[in-house]
């Protein structure tokens, strides 16, 4: 049984965007959408008398959004199957549930409410960090949405800690037909500097290389499986989370790995997810890595 991409929908341009993305992604990977739409309307109207005919406002709101975004995505593209949920639940609670059965998750940037000025949405930020299945927030310009950059962009931290981010940008790029640049960044303490004009270069050039084994690491054996994808393999000196919100300009997608502790109920993300997901000019996947 295929799992689907589960999509939050609101109502709002952000949500629709995703949507869009996610029909097309529904297409290129050959599996279904599951359109959910979860809020506590209660809490906006008060609690129904037993037995009233009349529906909350909230409640026949959101059918109304899931009925509206299952007919956009059956004119996107009328081959992708499409099952709509409404749910009177809390939205975080909802998605990071829906995810446990899902091939990942795909939100827009920001929600219709209270928080859609802001620059992530809350719902998409905690969702984000705490997921167990990919999360895809879609975001950026219109280069980006409709893909034409033909590559995807990897970040690659901790090898140990980002199997599942690699694997994942391998079966995106080799579904795609696109390129694949494996990026992984380093950085030399100051200490580390001297002004021996014969030994200044060291240094720099210990970290790269270490930068450049530890990337080898954790892409050789997927180099094996996917021999089609036409990777490049990038390391550059400075700040990954500056970086590669610089490089996601020039990307379709841009993939970083995220740590899950077991037993760890917060917010689980780090540095360089929270700055992309912010900031990035393309759709990003943060793809979970479960840590004992």
């Amino acid at each position: 049984m295929q799992l689907p991409l589960v999509v939050g929908v609101d109502g709002s341009a952000p949500a629709l965007r995703a949507l869009d993305w996610a029909v097309d992604e529904a297409a290129l990977h050959g599996v279904p959408l599951r359109l959910v739409f979860a809020s506590k309307w209660e809490r906006y109207e008060g609690v129904t008398p037993a037995g009233s005919p009349e529906r909350p406002a909230e409640e026949i709101f959101a059918d109304n959004v899931v009925g509206a975004a299952a007919e956009h995505a059956h004119l996107r593209n009328a081959d992708v199957p499409v099952s709509v949920q409404v749910l009177a639940e809390d939205t975080v609670t909802t998605l990071l549930q829906e995810g446990r059965y899902a091939s990942a998750l795909i939100l827009g940037s920001k929600g219709r409410g209270e928080f859609a000025d802001l620059l992530l949405g809350s719902v998409s930020l905690a969702v984000s960090a705490r997921a167990r299945c990919p999360v895809v927030v879609v975001r950026g310009d219109k280069a980006a949405m409709a893909r034409s950059h033909g590559r995807i962009l990897l970040g690659v931290g901790d090898p140990a800690k980002a199997a599942d981010a690699v694997r994942y940008a391998f079966r995106e790029a080799e579904a795609r037909g696109c390129a694949l640049d494996a990026v992984r960044f380093w950085r030399c303490p100051a200490h580390e500097t001297t002004d021996h004009p014969l030994l200044a270069d060291l240094p720099e050039r210990y970290h790269e290389e270490q930068a450049s084994l530890l990337l080898d690491q954790a892409l050789d054996e997927l180099v094996e499986m996917h021999p089609t994808v036409h990777l490049r393999r990038v390391t550059a000196e400075g700040a990954a989370h500056k970086l590669l919100v610089r490089r996601s300009a020039a990307a379709d997608l841009l993939i970083v790995g995220a740590r899950r502790r077991h037993g760890h109920h917060g917010l689980q993300l780090g540095r360089v997810g929270h700055a992309v997901l912010h900031h990035a000019e393309c759709p990003v996947a943060v793809v979970p890595q479960a840590q004992d």
